[in-house]
């Protein structure tokens, strides 16, 4: 097997796209917007992305077969905007892989003549948000306050330690080759799937894209967050007053969501 092999599902023509990239990270928070994108807008699988320096596994469908790890490109067209949406089941488990898997990605991206990239994911503070910001990187400094008009913060040391995996590295590659790339991070707790920053960095990135999407689903993913964070929340409150050495089973908050 190549480091990558990139196979066609269907083939397509576009402009000056914008690519999106929505791998799992932190809080799933990118993966949740692309993939609810992808939904929403009803968008067209054109590409399959496979390598070696994806986990040693495979993933089973509900019927019971198998599949390979993958990661995929999604095509959405309409009179005001093209995108390429990335997605996948996982990113590299190895240093290499990830550069590998980034220069396939930014060919790809230089295929189809994509004039902007807007990576998206989670930044993680270790503690649970009532209220989720969104932070942003540019590869471009003329970047910045046009994202700021947007409500994307640039604060000294957010991210503290820099960008790990994909979505820092688009910009960077994409910076190599001329292409303009932005990072759009929610803010997050770092140990739950977080609808709610989803929710936030969606908002966001709909007025960028300037694109109606209804948004109702997304909402009530982190309306149920909410109630979780609550009894989370009670739990600390809880464990704070119990004798010390006793302590809360942590899947007693999360029962009934299982």
């Amino acid at each position: 097997m190549k480091d990558v092999e990139v196979v066609t599902i269907k083939s397509i023509e576009l402009k000056n796209p914008i690519l999106i990239e929505g791998l799992p990270g932190v809080g799933h928070v990118g993966k949740l917007v692309a993939e609810y994108l992808i939904e929403e807008l009803e968008a067209q699988k054109i590409l399959e992305i496979y390598s070696p320096h994806f986990p040693p596994q495979v993933v089973v469908n509900p019927d019971g077969c198998v599949r390979m790890v993958k990661n995929e490109i999604f095509a959405y067209t309409s009179d005001d905007v093209e995108l390429l949406i990335l997605i996948g089941d996982h990113q590299s488990n190895t240093n290499e892989g990830h550069y590998l898997l980034t220069e396939t990605f930014i060919d790809i991206a230089k295929q189809y003549n994509v004039k902007r990239i807007y990576t998206l994911g989670g930044y993680g503070i270790g503690q649970l948000v009532e209220n989720p910001r969104v932070i942003g990187a540019v590869n471009d400094i003329s970047l910045v306050e046009e994202m700021k008009s947007y409500g994307v913060e640039f604060s000294e040391n957010e991210p503290g330690g820099g960008i790990i995996g994909v979505s820092g590295l688009m910009l960077a590659f994409g910076a190599m080759h001329g292409i303009e790339a932005v990072c759009l991070m929610g803010v997050t707790s770092g140990y739950l799937v977080d609808p709610r920053s989803a929710q936030a960095v969606l908002r966001i990135l709909r007025e960028i894209l300037g694109i109606e999407i209804d948004m109702d689903a997304l909402e009530k993913r982190g309306k149920e967050m909410e109630t979780i964070v609550a009894r989370l929340k009670e739990m600390e409150q809880m464990q704070g007053e119990t004798e010390p050495g006793t302590t809360i089973a942590p899947e007693d908050a999360l029962d009934y969501i299982r």
